[in-house]
């Protein structure tokens, strides 16, 4: 079973903040593939389904972990116990990126948290080999700024941009699914080139 964990913090206050693009990415999935209705699971909101592959149908739960961003790791570990999963192939966290511009995308596996507190939880929690599929929300400029960028909404002129790398983590899930890391990241770009955001527009604060 592949366990999709999106990372984000829970509540409507921060929904459609930078931070939780990865719970964006997750909730598209699981609309795509017509998952089951959320549920309380793990400390989180899971949903379970089935992606359709080439192979045939691969089995995944989808979690949105409640616990807020930098303590991702707990709900993880209980899941990823439970289902006695093997954390390098059958977990991948999608999440935020400030090191990618806006609309790009890289999956990566192990590797170390650079800064992000939420994966070093996970990696506290069941080691640093899991695969993280890595969503590209761009960076302020200047590091003082990353913190309240993050907790920030997508500007308007942004948003095109990010439902179309989501619809296409979707699309793209198949490959995801088989444990083809390198043809996911290469489909999703491909389905979704990253557009420029006119930053006339952003400094006008047209959002």
């Amino acid at each position: 079973m592949l366990l999709i964990v999106g990372q984000g913090n829970p509540g409507q206050k921060y929904e459609a903040n930078r931070h939780n693009v990865g719970f964006m990415a997750v909730d598209e999935i699981a609309r795509r593939w017509n998952f089951s209705s959320e549920r309380a699971r793990f400390g989180s909101l899971a949903r379970e389904g089935e992606i359709e592959t080439p192979k045939g149908p691969q089995r995944a739960l989808i979690l949105k972990p409640q616990t807020f961003y930098n303590e991702t790791g707990r709900a993880v570990g209980e899941a990823v116990k439970f289902f006695k999963l093997d954390a390098a192939a059958d977990l991948v966290l999608f999440h935020d990126e400030i090191d990618l511009a806006l609309g790009r995308f890289r999956m990566k596996a192990g590797g170390g948290a650079a800064g992000n507190n939420g994966v070093r939880s996970i990696t506290a929690a069941v080691g640093a080999s899991f695969r993280r599929a890595r969503l590209g929300v761009g960076h302020p400029g200047d590091k003082d700024l990353v913190y309240g960028y993050v907790l920030a909404d997508f500007h308007k002129v942004e948003r095109p941009v990010v439902e179309e790398m989501l619809r296409a983590c979707a699309d793209a899930a198949p490959f995801l699914a088989l444990g083809e890391d390198e043809k996911y990241q290469t489909e999703v770009m491909r389905l979704a080139p990253a557009a420029k955001v006119d930053p006339k527009k952003l400094a006008r604060g047209e959002n």
